[in-house]
């Protein structure tokens, strides 16, 4: 069982949210409050509960419920756990590659201001690159799993797509399976060119449509002189693809989906300190070769940068494209098990890496599944509704 941590991201929101709530009342939108709302309620008499009681020596312990909201990373665990197990299933005796995809800092402004329309496009421009360039140059069709993520390590804007991609397709005409080169699956640099163009081509044709919105110093994007001008600064503009080496073996998937998956923009055992005034927390420099550090920030400061990448209701940030999309994933999958039978000597994984780590919810129900003091069986013996505490009304819908 994995230990727990000194401090939450709830304590940070039940100590300043209801501050901060009054401080940006203008400009806090309905999404985030609710946010907040769950991070505080969640596991508290808020959201009410059951007693239980173990069948044995008869100890009795409370359980309150999880608020089950996304944003609250305490709640990713057993949904993280579902997801993974359905994954393996899926896992292919292939090589697999890491590719990210990132926006530089003037199309990420537009995309904050946009969300559901920028992310999307941003995930669709990742996989159709990906897709045009295996038809090209592999003459085949991949599948890929793409993740969203909008921050970086302290916490910044930052919005990239990470891909996990099978090394090689189905061909053309379906009748085989095409591997890529060992350790090299596309270009980058070709990757990032096409990228780029299908980014842009789609962020135009959203304008067209009168489709993005733009707000404070970004109003002036809003007139087509000067929007155009930014789609000219931006086809200059490096979009950064960065393409790591190739995973162990299949096995290591999953290790690495577990952490990249269901993800919050800071977990709770990164943080170091909580205090009246400010919040402290770990971070790695990657500029420095990944050293590591704390960063200390004031508390509205630190909930202002967590609040930048709630996501909008219903956006999906986990998608699946190529032979791995959702609409006909079993037959494809069927279909590509039988080109890979056919293949001479297919990939076998000599080392099978680290195991997915244990989500820190896991930890919560497994203490509940057997008694601390017995080990006998938690029975639950009776349920509370849930009460309405402090000046957050919960809303997890």
């Amino acid at each position: 069982m994995r230990p727990t941590p000194a401090f939450e991201l709830a304590d940070v929101v039940r100590r300043h949210g209801e501050a901060y709530v009054r401080e940006n009342a203008l400009h806090l939108g309905r999404v985030e409050r609710r946010v907040l709302a769950a991070v505080a309620a969640c596991r508290t008499a808020a959201l009410g509960g059951h007693v239980e009681r173990c069948d044995d020596c008869g100890l009795t312990r409370i359980a309150y419920n999880s608020c089950r909201h996304r944003a609250c990373p305490k709640c990713q665990g057993a949904a993280r756990a579902q997801w993974l197990a359905d994954r393996q299933a899926e896992l292919l005796p292939v090589p697999y590659f890491h590719v990210v995809f990132t926006l530089p800092p003037p199309a990420a402004e537009i995309a904050f201001q946009n969300k559901a329309l920028v992310y999307g496009l941003l995930m669709r421009s990742a996989a159709q690159a990906l897709s045009l360039l295996a038809a090209e140059r592999l003459k085949a069709r991949l599948g890929l799993i793409a993740v969203l993520h909008s921050w970086g390590q302290t916490l910044t804007h930052h919005p990239h797509v990470h891909c996990v991609v099978p090394g090689g397709g189905v061909a053309l005409d379906g009748a085989r399976w095409i591997g890529c080169k060992p350790n090299f699956l596309l270009s980058v640099r070709a990757l990032s060119k096409t990228f780029r163009r299908l980014f842009l081509a789609g962020l135009q044709a959203a304008f067209a449509r009168d489709e993005l919105g733009f707000f404070g110093d970004l109003a002036p994007l809003a007139e087509p002189a000067a929007f155009a001008q930014r789609l000219r600064a931006l086809r200059q503009s490096p979009f950064v693809v960065y393409a790591k080496p190739p995973f162990g073996g299949p096995e290591r998937v999953l290790a690495y989906l577990a952490r990249y998956t269901h993800r919050t923009a800071i977990g709770n055992s990164r943080l170091v300190d909580v205090t009246d005034a400010e919040v402290a927390f770990r971070y790695k420099n990657y500029r420095r070769g990944g050293r590591s550090g704390v960063m200390r920030l004031g508390a509205h400061e630190f909930l202002r940068r967590f609040l930048l990448h709630v996501l909008p209701d219903g956006f999906h940030r986990i998608r699946h494209y190529g032979f791995l999309a959702k609409g006909d994933r079993s037959d494809n999958l069927a279909r590509v098990r039988e080109l890979l039978d056919d293949v001479a000597e297919p990939h076998e994984s000599a080392n099978p890496g680290p195991q997915p780590e244990k989500p820190e919810a896991d930890a919560h129900h497994a203490a509940f599944a057997s008694c601390p003091d017995c080990g006998g069986l938690m029975r639950r013996i009776e349920i509370f509704a849930s009460r309405s505490t402090g000046a957050f009304r919960c809303d997890t819908s």
